[in-house]
């Protein structure tokens, strides 16, 4: 609806001054007024004081289902209207029709409007009496607001009535003052947007420099409207973006584009940062010249808190999920992962890439397991129970390689969404079993060497006692044949001495001459008389590491110990093989990893052979005493007793590796000088 088509209408004898008087107001209107009310989403339309419709908007074709006709009494006339409980209401009732006959506004009024083609269309009128500098009624103008969404854009609507009213009254009190005195275009968009809080709305020249300002900008950004007018609007960018030339590339984009949108600090009055959400629109004349910028800044400090807060407890929760010494899997009612931490990778040997999204039973557990897996969490999610919740249950699970392992699982179900989420803390129980196996071994190796030290002393004092007592019968009957018997019984007891010193060396109570010994010089000592000692079945060969040290020991137990081990080696192969005896400094960290020694550096020497190997059950019973898989007279079963009684004595340890048909391999550890 232009100021023409005001113009060509027939006022009449009685609406000529009113129309008159509109014209000019519409005249002296801008673009911007004319191209909002066309933009607003309510109809809005004008008549005179007679009634006759002068003015409407787009929405109102929309709203009335036709075009209305220019110079119509009473445009309310030509739809039927309806009271809200559906009764017919006369026209001359209607709110249009009071404000004008009363000259008064009208609010609070709901109606229905019947269209053309029969729908109805619930409204709330606005109308609103319009008067000239000297107070004269000369129309009215009316928003009639669609209520059908009224739940939704309730609140909307009210503030944009509440700025059409100021709008309203800055331009009739425009009318009555001096219109030269302000800036047309800065006033009207003042009072239209002064009462936004929660925005800054502002005007900018083409240059860039404030032109208007609302109270929402005063708000957000500190200035009042005389500290900012005139102001570039890079005041409102940090040090760091003004230095980089981003006001002026803002603007360059817009110009560009017709748009910039954004999100980023800015600087209120004082220097105080604040996360803003900004938006520019390019302002266009007629011509399509840009006039200048809208642009629309909302604070947006506290979301970002907020995000910021849920980002960080979101990192925080992924680093202790990470952290956690147990494998953390979190999966859907599908049985899909949907969490996967780091200590699951190093478990199972998934990336957390590879896992999520994958079932969680082809992940964990070998073929034979899954389908009752599944189905036990599938009872669960739908309404039944399951002992795989609430409960730390030991399973049998599988690595990336098909390696089985003993794991510990404490699942929990998690409500979410429509369904269930569960979480799942697994323990690799693979340490803690062998650490267990080793205890018990201690224990048991413990006990045996208590009971073998107490039965050694005690044959030890009686065998104090018979041997004097023999030799002292031999001395006495000289060459008399019956010394024969006495010979053969001091010979048994000398080797029963020689088996409680076995015996006590096993129960760590036959004391150590310690001194300083190299270890790769005493390995050298014994390689020399070994091949005489093992025959030439077995075919020796020694690695030892250039900066092996030292360890504080007793040389001639030690000595003893290596010749035992490659006694045994030797009798592992009867066939022939190779025996290799090797040595290795190792560090208090590699010690503690890989060998979980503790007290520091130690050196290792380590005796191989090539034979047939031991099975699990006598390798855990090898340092038993009298434990021998020999046959009769062929070992007492004190050898690797007595072994492991003088390195738990030096301070080290000991240790089998040994598999059938792939030899055996002896390490002892012992303490590094």
């Amino acid at each position: 609806m232009s100021v023409q088509d005001v113009a060509q209408l027939d006022p009449g004898p009685v609406g000529a001054a009113s129309i008159l008087f509109l014209e000019e107001a519409f005249r002296r209107g801008d673009h911007y007024f004319r191209e909002l009310l066309d933009a607003l989403p309510v109809a809005v339309y004008v008549t005179d004081a007679d009634g006759r419709l002068i003015f409407f908007n787009e929405a109102c074709i929309t709203f009335a289902g036709r075009t209305p006709v220019l110079g119509s009494d009473h445009w309310c006339v030509t739809l039927r209207l309806l009271n809200p409980d559906g009764t017919l209401l006369p026209h001359d009732r209607c709110p249009m029709a009071i404000a004008l006959k009363e000259d008064r506004v009208v609010r609070g009024v709901e109606a229905i409007a019947e269209r053309p083609d029969g729908t109805r269309v619930p409204f709330i009128p606005y109308p609103t009496p319009l008067h000239d500098a000297d107070g004269k009624l000369v129309g009215a103008v009316n928003m009639l607001v669609d209520i059908t969404e009224r739940k939704k854009a309730e609140e909307a609507l009210r503030q944009l009535n509440e700025m059409l009213e100021q709008r309203i009254e800055a331009r009739t009190k425009q009318m009555a003052e001096a219109y030269e005195r302000l800036r047309q275009s800065e006033r009207r968009f003042r009072l239209l947007v002064g009462s936004v809080v929660d925005y800054a709305i502002i005007m900018l020249d083409e240059k860039g420099c404030v032109a208007n300002w609302n109270a929402g900008a005063e708000r957000i950004k500190g200035y009042t409207s005389e500290e900012i007018i005139g102001q570039h609007f890079s005041i409102f960018y940090t040090p760091e973006d003004r230095a980089a030339d981003v006001p002026a590339r803002v603007l360059k984009s817009v110009r560009r584009d017709g748009r910039y949108e954004a999100e980023s600090w800015r600087v209120r009055k004082g220097g105080q940062r604040f996360w803003a959400n900004v938006v520019i629109d390019a302002v266009r004349d007629d011509r399509g010249e840009i006039v200048g910028y809208a642009k629309v800044t909302r604070d947006f400090t506290e979301r970002r808190k907020a995000e910021q807060a849920l980002i960080e407890s979101e990192r925080l929760a992924r680093g202790i999920i990470n952290t956690a010494l147990d494998a953390f899997v979190q999966w859907d009612q599908g049985g899909l992962v949907r969490e996967w931490n780091t200590q699951a990778e190093a478990i199972f040997g998934w990336t957390r890439e590879e896992a999520i999204g994958k079932p969680i039973a082809d992940l964990l557990l070998p073929p034979d397991g899954r389908a009752t897996f599944q189905a036990e969490f599938a009872r669960f999610a739908a309404g039944g129970q399951t002992a795989l919740l609430g409960h730390r249950l030991q399973m049998e699970a599988m690595r990336r390689d098909g390696a089985r392992i003993t794991v510990e699982l404490a699942a929990t179900a998690l409500p979410r969404g429509d369904g269930f989420a569960f979480n799942g803390f697994i323990r690799d129980l693979t340490d803690k079993i062998v650490a267990e196996a080793a205890q018990r071994q201690a224990l048991k190796m413990e006990a045996v060497g208590q009971l073998t030290g107490g039965i050694a002393h005690d044959f030890n004092n009686l065998l104090a006692a018979i041997i004097p007592s023999l030799e002292l019968a031999k001395l006495k009957l000289g060459d008399n044949p019956t010394s024969k018997y006495l010979d053969s019984a001091l010979r048994a007891a000398e080797r029963g001495a020689s088996l409680t010193r076995q015996l006590l060396s096993f129960a760590r109570k036959q004391e150590l001459a310690i001194e300083r010994v190299d270890v790769n010089r005493l390995i050298e000592s014994i390689g020399e008389m070994l091949p005489r000692t093992l025959g030439p079945a077995a075919r020796i060969e020694t690695q030892l590491a250039a900066d092996t040290g030292a360890t504080l020991s007793d040389p001639n137990q030690l000595e003893l110990a290596i010749l035992n081990l490659a006694i045994n080696a030797r009798d592992a192969m009867p066939d022939g093989g190779v025996l290799t005896i090797a040595t290795a400094a190792l560090d208090a960290e590699t010690a503690h990893e890989r060998w979980q020694l503790i007290g520091g550096d130690y050196i290792m020497i380590a005796v191989s052979d090539t034979g047939q190997g031991m099975t699990d059950e006598v390798r855990s019973r090898a340092f038993e005493p009298f434990y021998t898989t020999k046959g009769i007279g062929k070992g007492s079963g004190l050898g690797l007793s007595m072994v492991y009684g003088f390195v738990q004595q030096s301070g080290g340890s000991i240790a089998i590796e040994s598999a059938i048909g792939h030899g055996t391999t002896v390490r002892l550890f012992l303490p590094r000088a």
